[in-house]
Parts: C-alpha cells; structure tokens; sequence
C-alpha cells in the first residue's frame, strides 16, 4: 500500500468527481473531513464516505466532521435531529451535574450512531476552550461553561461517548481558544495572557485529556509564548506547551490552513505548519488549486508523525451495544427537565 501524505483534504460537493478521484489517488491524503456542501441525504453520504476511501485505496481512511451541537452542526434536521450547544449541556451540568454528565456523554453516543453508519468515524470535538471576558464570540456557546473545571470534565464525558460509538475525538483548539478576540476565520488574534495565567486557566482541560489520540492547533498568537507565530506555526508552543507542559503525545493536527489568521500562500503555510511540529495539516474548503499546493510541499508520514497517526488508527475500537432509541429517549427527558 502507498504512504499516506500528513493531509486531511476536503471535495468541493456531494459527489466525488472523477478529476478529485485522480487527484486523491495521486495524493493519498491521510484522511477527509465533510462540510455542509457535501451532505444531501443519508444514503448519499454514505456512497460519497466509500468513494473517498476507494479513491485512496484504504477502506479505513479517516473521515472526519464538525458535529457539535448548537450552531457547529454540519448534518441538520430533518437527517439529524438539532443538538443542544455544549453551553447547554454546561447549564444543564450546574443545575444537576449528574444529569449534565449523562447527557453529554449520551449525546456524543448519538453522534455516533448518527455518523458511524455513514463512514464518518472523527468527530472534531470536544470543544476544550474555556472563554474569557473579551473573547470572541467564535467560541461562545460552543464551550461548556466558563470555568476550566466544566470544561474538563464534561469533555471528558463527550469524549467517551465518541469512543463508545465507534469514533475518535479531537480535542480541539489546544492550547487553548477562550481568551482570543478575533475569530481565525477572518484574522489573526493575539493573546497577552501571562504564561502563568495561560497554564493555570485556559491549559488545564487539555492536560486533563491529553491521553486523546488526536487533537487540533489553535491559529492564536500567545505573545508571551511566542510573540511572532499563532501555536499553529510555533514551534516553541508546539514543543514546550502543547507536547510538554500539556503532556499532549498523540496527533496534532493544525486547524484548517484556509483560514485567514494565517498568512503567505498556500504553500508557505503548509511548510510552516509542519516546520513547527504539527503532524498532519488540514484543508477544508475542497478548493482544488488550494489544495495542490498543499499536497506539493506535504511529506510523506514517516517517523514520530507515522507512528502518531498509527496509534490513532489503533485506538478506533468497535461501537458499544448501546439502544439507539432507548437512548434518545433518555436524552429528550435530560433535556427537557433542564
């Protein structure tokens, strides 16, 4: 079988095209991740899943999503129901933490039954980021409360009900997205936090699931940390934070590399993301130019980067004998007593 490139790559739409199957086949990205454009109907999702990995000739293929809940949710009603933020799984947790922990662990199971039987097996989540007073609203709802304590353990619950279906987690945005005032999407934020206040704060969720297989950078300048390059592209974070301090051992994957906190081209930035340490670097808008100029300076995963990416292929294990009904049932009750 051929090596894989240290890329996860996105298609532009619903169907894979004949010219992106040649070109993954060229390529041999990693793994995939799915957005809206590329989701039409169930059955539909599950042809294009199969076609990505034929296109690849790895029938266990990574393919990855964003299903949060609340407002980060690529599958919407009427294919899925609409899932509570993690602000609501956090409200929840205050009122009755018994429940929140139930609840949040029986959503990321519903996940699974939702995406699973698709062929879609990475979730991009648990959310990890403790918002700060001046923070963007990026994050906002999508955290789980604002205090790293919630954080923590209702990550680990989300976590764990990822693994019960079938999936892996990514923990994302390590080292930490709360305090940032500007949303990576559209600029580059700078956090002038000390290195004290960072680690005693906006850190603790990601040592406390730091055994995760996979996690995913955070475009943010830390100035104190490394006042030139967002921990994406710093080496001094990647390597003395995210990989010491943190503890964090598995596959470190960048955010996408499309996104404008970045800057130079396309290639320019791919380069810096691995000079830095990240493993695998992630494109995501299916843009075909975009994407080969990634691919054109990606390396082949050899070394510490393939033995990662090798681990999180191991830690995948088989769905639990949870019942799907009976479990949703439970969910709506947890919901609506809160």
């Amino acid at each position: 079988m051929s090596e894989s490139k240290a890329v996860i790559l996105g298609c532009a739409g619903p169907e894979l095209s004949s010219e992106e199957a040649s070109f993954f086949a060229d390529t041999r990205p990693w793994g995939f991740i799915l957005f809206g454009r590329n989701i039409v109907s169930l059955a539909q999702v599950g042809e294009l899943t199969a076609s990505l990995r034929e296109s690849v000739g790895r029938p266990d293929a990574p393919i990855l999503i964003d299903q949060e809940g609340g407002r980060v949710q690529r599958f919407k009603p009427p294919l899925v129901p609409q899932y509570p933020s993690g602000a609501d799984l956090g409200a929840l947790y205050q009122a009755n933490p018994k429940a929140g922990l139930r609840a949040t662990w029986i959503m990321s199971r519903l996940h699974g039954f939702d995406l699973y039987r698709l062929g879609i097996t990475v979730d991009c989540l648990p959310v990890l980021d403790v918002p700060s007073p001046g923070g963007h609203e990026v994050i906002g709802s999508r955290a789980y409360g604002i205090t790293p304590d919630v954080v923590s353990v209702l990550g680990a619950a989300a976590s764990e009900g990822l693994k019960a279906g079938g999936m892996l987690p990514v923990i994302k945005h390590i080292p930490g997205h709360g305090r940032a005032g500007a949303d990576t999407h559209h600029e580059l934020p700078h956090v002038d936090a000390s290195h004290a206040e960072l680690s005693a704060h906006d850190f603790i969720p990601f040592k406390a699931l730091a055994g995760e297989a996979m996690a995913m950078s955070a475009h943010v300048v830390f100035t104190e940390l490394d006042p030139d390059n967002p921990a994406t592209t710093s080496r001094r974070v990647i390597e003395e934070v995210i990989r010491s301090e943190i503890g964090f051992h598995g596959l470190l994957m960048s955010d996408d590399v499309s996104m404008n906190a970045l800057s130079g081209d396309f290639a320019t930035r791919a380069r810096a993301i691995f000079a830095a340490g990240c493993d695998v670097t992630l494109h995501c808008n299916g843009n075909r130019a975009e994407m080969e100029a990634v691919a054109s300076v990606t390396p082949v995963l050899t070394g510490e980067s393939l033995r990662r990416a090798d681990e999180a292929m191991a830690a995948f294990r088989s769905p639990d004998d949870s019942d799907e009904a009976a479990l949703r049932e439970e969910f709506e009750g947890l919901m609506a007593a809160s």
